[in-house]
């Protein structure tokens, strides 16, 4: 079978892959706007974005919305399974449309996912469910209890600071702002911003008309959506691995109650840091503090991490690598991808009774 090849991409491309993951201008012509930051045309920035998309470099350019903020639960759950029938298991947790993020990873708890649900729903079930589908052996529910940063904004040129400043870092504090309810007419954009961009000159006029907006009432819905937390940014997302980033690693940390905020803000303040959470322990996983690295090899992960050591202290810790990706998507709201995963469910937790 053949390798697949990483796609060369020169310092242009780098610089837009760099200044997509920041955030994408939402105006009336973004890929000219885009371009004026980085001394290109409209065409040509255009036209790059269309071949990194081709290239399976480009993800996704969307909205990119807070779970929570939006009334969702999620939680990040880890299943020990048999080895022999991990690929199986990990494909029965893909079919639930809330799990967003599914990776096989070097430890006893060999599947890590992520999974989201709306209000309706009990999270708990959710993972009890997908447990006895998968025929785990041991399911561990670790749900956010505070968020120091999440946001992946992976440098491809080399020159960002190794620190990021606070104002840049989405954390619990954004998140929790006050915010109104959302409204029918809010969950109507939400479904429409959520897709990904038309590759167009003027992509947000197609989304306008389907909206039975304005342009300029777009602009103005989106930035109250950013300035109130709904939506973190615009802004795309990469497949990391061609983008050159081969290795990511999960690293979960053994520090002191009474130390972990101090300690988990000042380990979100590294760029290569993409997301920080405290989450709960167990007598069998002391472990209430996870960040995710993500470096171009795995000698640089480690590399990461001991600075992090130098920064913060040599808390005891577990390095889980990915090794197999089996899912990672946009999750998708207000849909009725759910109600359809229900309606299913019940006859296959029937035929494992």
């Amino acid at each position: 079978m053949a390798t697949a090849t990483v796609p060369i991409l020169d310092a242009v491309d780098r610089a837009i892959l760099t200044e997509l993951q920041a955030k994408f201008p939402i105006t009336h012509r973004p890929f000219a706007a885009l371009g004026q930051q980085l001394g290109l045309s409209e065409q040509e920035t255009l036209s790059r974005i269309e071949r990194l998309k081709r290239d399976q470099v480009i993800r996704q350019l969307s909205a990119i919305f807070d779970t929570r903020s939006l009334g969702y639960q999620s939680t990040l759950a880890a299943m020990k399974v048999d080895p022999a029938r991990v690929d199986e298991a990990a494909e029965v947790v893909n079919q639930h449309p809330g799990v967003s993020h599914n990776y096989k990873r070097n430890d006893p708890f060999n599947i890590w996912f992520t999974v989201a649900v709306p209000p309706t729903d009990s999270l708990e079930q959710t993972v009890n469910i997908l447990h006895t589908l998968a025929g785990a052996e041991q399911t561990i529910i670790l749900p956010t209890l505070r968020l120091y940063k999440i946001g992946v904004r992976l440098d491809l040129t080399g020159k960002a600071p190794a620190l990021e400043s606070e104002e840049d870092i989405y954390n619990e504090q954004r998140r929790s702002s006050p915010k109104p309810k959302l409204a029918e007419r809010d969950i109507a954009l939400i479904r429409i911003l959520q897709e990904d961009l038309p590759m167009l000159e003027m992509p947000f006029a197609v989304w306008a008309e389907q909206a039975g907006l304005t342009e300029e009432e777009l602009f103005t819905w989106a930035k109250e959506m950013e300035q109130l937390g709904y939506m973190r940014r615009f802004a795309a997302i990469l497949y990391h691995r061609n983008a050159g980033f081969l290795a990511n690693a999960m690293v979960v940390w053994q520090v002191p109650e009474d130390q972990v905020d101090a300690v988990g803000e000042q380990m979100a303040q590294f760029r290569q840091v993409s997301h920080c959470y405290r989450r709960p322990v167990y007598p069998h996983w002391p472990y209430p503090l996870f960040t995710m690295v993500h470096a171009p090899t795995h000698s640089a992960c480690m590399d990461v991490v001991s600075k992090i050591e130098e920064r913060v202290g040599p808390f005891p810790h577990k390095n889980l690598f990915s090794t197999k990706e089996y899912k990672k998507t946009r999750v998708k709201y207000f849909t009725k991808e759910l109600d359809e995963w229900w309606s299913v469910v019940g006859k296959q937790i029937e035929l494992v009774k």
